[in-house]
């Protein structure tokens, strides 16, 4: 089943983040960081179906250039707790083959990100489905795409503009960026025949009685496939209940309803009438 999935970080030096090192681990490659003179090597992680970098129209040739991408990005920032980079992670609906889901997320970046002068850095992970499934992936197919928080400038040493575009800091921008993401993914849907849509509101924007589960997150969801229970499986799971007494109470309210409207359909002319009036009284 599609589900909706999108968040926006920024990537801290204040939290001891580099942008060559996640780069890095979201790759699965290694790399140099020229700032820290650090070796970040991350060819064993698994996981990583795909990488590919997104460049706007005449970006130089270095852009393409996972390394020298965001050592130049690094270089372009001098405080202590400059941001770097931002990432964007979104889900990828199941129901899309390899292929339809690269298109898919090539087709969103591009628009969203590429288009306004951004370099887009995206990995694709995932783990292979089981033999006889069904399903193309069994697992979370998911993208970590890392944006350049600068517009390139070829007069600059970095290659990045002296200062920082704040219009892609805007908070209406995140906004309209998440709803293009459900839009980019319906499409995709539809054009791969599946039935399955996606939704950027929340429960309360489409007026569904419902509670949005706790996300258990990786440490979490480890200790819970090994049996150990954790203070946020408990949220989750006292969420799940509610959920279900809301849809029991919702089962029973429908039943009574349909008991109702059966009783009154037996009943001979002069009693609806007069069940009528008791109505309206």
């Amino acid at each position: 089943m599609a589900i909706y999935h999108l968040t926006a970080k920024l990537i801290k030096r204040s939290n001891g983040q580099s942008a060559v090192a996640c780069a890095a681990y979201r790759s699965g490659t290694r790399l140099l960081d020229e700032r820290t003179g650090e070796q970040k090597d991350y060819r064993r992680k698994g996981g990583v179906e795909h990488s590919e970098i997104l460049t706007p129209e005449d970006a130089p040739e270095w852009a393409q250039d996972r390394e020298q991408l965001w050592n130049r990005a690094e270089a372009a920032e001098k405080r202590k707790d400059a941001q770097p980079a931002r990432e964007v992670e979104f889900a990828l609906p199941r129901e899309l083959d390899r292929e339809q889901q690269l298109e898919l997320t090539r087709d969103f970046l591009n628009e969203q990100f590429v288009s306004r002068g951004m370099v887009a850095d995206f990995s694709l992970h995932d783990h292979p489905a089981r033999p006889g499934s069904d399903l193309p992936n069994e697992g979370k197919p998911h993208v970590h795409a890392m944006l350049t928080m600068r517009e390139l400038d070829a007069a600059s040493e970095s290659g990045f503009a002296r200062t920082k575009n704040r219009d892609w800091n805007r908070k209406e921008l995140l906004e309209q960026t998440r709803a293009a993401w459900a839009l980019h993914t319906n499409r995709a849907l539809e054009r791969a025949g599946s039935k399955a849509r996606i939704d950027h509101r929340s429960y309360q924007e489409r007026g569904i009685d419902r509670e949005a589960e706790t996300k258990l997150g990786p440490a979490a969801a480890s200790l819970e496939r090994k049996g150990q229970p954790t203070e946020r499986g408990d949220l989750r799971r006292a969420v799940q209940e509610r959920n279900r007494q809301r849809q029991q109470r919702r089962q029973q309210m429908a039943q009574n309803y349909r008991a109702e409207r059966a009783h009154k359909r037996q009943l001979d002319p002069v009693e609806r009438l007069l069940a009528a009036q008791d109505g309206v009284r």
